[in-house]
């Protein structure tokens, strides 16, 4: 690749795959499920400058413009590119408070000879005498009461995936199309609700196909992955890596196995492997194929394995769910048949029945009155999701009741602040109160369960509340402010 100074290049800013991140969208990660916790800092964030940022982004820079200008074109030279001063970078960019992985290494354990530890790994790496670890499986609790299996890498595994993860994304942020939102630089959860919410308004609501897939990280197909690979990746030292990343089985309960398909969820590399691979069997296949064969308008938003399709032609819905399954079952996936459906969602005075709604992202979305009357799509908690952060509460209070008063409130007032976090978005201040009061409920209830005299009547909390009160509702992610603010 040609060098190219970093004082005479113009680049426009459309080139640029490092997109800045909006402010009001930092606390985006789901309290539930903890959805965003895969969610990569832009380069030229908020983190200070080191002498090795300074040199690893105009190289990323250089991969995505070359990205940008040949499309179709295969990199064959990338591991030069993984070198100790991007593994620096990719190590400050990890959690140091995550779990060990097989080894029991932690960060504070590779930090101690941590220059050392960085040039054996990049040697290791481009000899071919690097190995990955068994990653240890462990389970969290959904918010429909199932559990998510989560891979826990080591803690070497983890850099090394992160600087192969920044290399590969300098040249996939180029391919990815706008559909596409989980786990992207920029790119939030509410970012996606923003878009699909402007998509339905656009539509009048029209028929909405949401698309779910059952255990999508446990049947990814190796093969299928690697032929996505090869369109644009052949360096051969990267693509060894990736290989022994798929292979290296998975620890569970004492015992080790190593599964023929998919990639283990909470690995570093596994949401851009999944990314690739959705980018190709659902995005750009509805961008290319299905709209052009569309009669009506349509829209696509998919955050990770989570999707729905807009359409305002019903005809153009029904053709199209009946496609997905042979569509997905072509690249080894399965719909989920109960949760894979077709919803009537026009709005109320176009149809004879009630109004439908759809969940997306922990969020209902439903037809409702605006303040001045008007028919919008309006969102609020999920039933589910609402049920299980307020049982996670009350658990909380349960296990710490003991604890002083001042400390249960800092507590639960940091809670309440991720929730609003999160949830805290246009049209669901209702449900915000709700919840706050909720927690209200259940934190008396537990103090009054510390003594079996049950003193803390409602009179005695209101003076407790007046004391320690617990943080208001607000809204954070509000569209108003973001269309009279576009740029922020």
């Amino acid at each position: 690749m040609k060098e190219t100074k970093r004082r005479g290049m113009h680049v426009r800013k459309s080139e640029l795959f490092i997109v800045p991140r909006k402010r009001e969208n930092q606390p985006g990660r789901d309290p539930v499920e903890e959805r965003e916790s895969q969610k990569e800092e832009p380069l030229e964030g908020t983190m200070p400058r080191t002498p090795s940022l300074d040199h690893v982004l105009p190289k990323l820079q250089r991969i995505a413009k070359l990205a940008k200008e040949a499309p179709r074109m295969a990199f064959t030279t990338l591991a030069h590119h993984i070198d100790v001063e991007l593994l620096h970078v990719a190590y400050q960019r990890t959690r140091k408070d995550g779990a060990a992985g097989v080894d029991g290494q932690t960060a504070a354990d590779f930090e101690q000879n941590l220059d050392a530890n960085l040039r054996s790994l990049v040697d290791r790496l481009k000899s071919g005498r690097y190995h990955a670890s068994p990653v240890r499986r462990v389970h969290i609790p959904k918010g429909d009461g199932r559990t998510r299996p989560i891979g826990v890498p080591t803690f070497e595994d983890k850099v090394l995936q992160r600087a192969v993860m920044m290399v590969l994304e300098a040249i996939y942020e180029q391919d990815f199309l706008d559909c596409s939102y989980g786990f992207r630089p920029g790119r939030s959860a509410h970012d996606a609700l923003e878009a699909c919410w402007k998509g339905l308004m656009d539509l009048n609501g029209g028929w909405v196909v949401e698309i779910d897939i059952r255990s999508f990280f446990d049947h990814v197909d190796h093969s299928h992955i690697r032929k996505f690979l090869d369109q644009r990746v052949r360096d051969g030292v990267v693509r060894r890596v990736i290989d022994k990343w798929l292979n290296a089985g998975v620890h569970e309960e004492g015992a080790t196995w190593f599964p023929d398909n998919g990639t283990p969820q909470g690995g570093v590399i596994s949401p851009l492997l999944a990314n690739v691979y959705l980018h190709k069997v659902l995005d750009e296949w509805f961008e290319t194929e299905v709209k052009p064969r569309l009669d009506g308008k349509c829209f696509l938003i998919r955050y990770a394995d989570d999707a729905v399709m807009g359409f305002s032609n019903e005809e153009d819905a029904r053709r199209v769910m009946n496609t997905l399954p042979k569509r997905f079952g072509k690249y080894g996936l399965t719909l989920h048949t109960e949760k894979t459906r077709m919803i009537d969602f026009r709005r109320p005075l176009a149809k004879k029945s009630g109004s439908a709604s759809f969940d997306l992202l922990g969020f209902t979305h439903f037809w409702g009155k605006s303040r001045k009357g008007n028919q919008v799509v309006q969102r609020k908690t999920a039933s589910p999701r609402f049920s299980h952060a307020l049982k996670r509460i009350s658990e909380w209070c349960r296990a710490n009741r003991h604890r002083p008063v001042a400390e249960q409130h800092d507590v639960l007032s940091q809670k309440l602040q991720g929730h609003y976090g999160y949830y805290g978005i246009t049209g669901n201040m209702r449900g915000l109160t709700r919840f706050v009061h909720e927690v209200e409920r259940t934190w008396r209830r537990w103090l009054d369960r510390r003594s079996s005299g049950r003193t803390m009547t409602w009179e005695r909390f209101r003076l407790v509340l007046r004391r320690y009160a617990l943080p208001r509702p607000r809204i954070v992610h509000s569209v108003y402010a973001t269309a009279a603010n576009p740029s922020v």
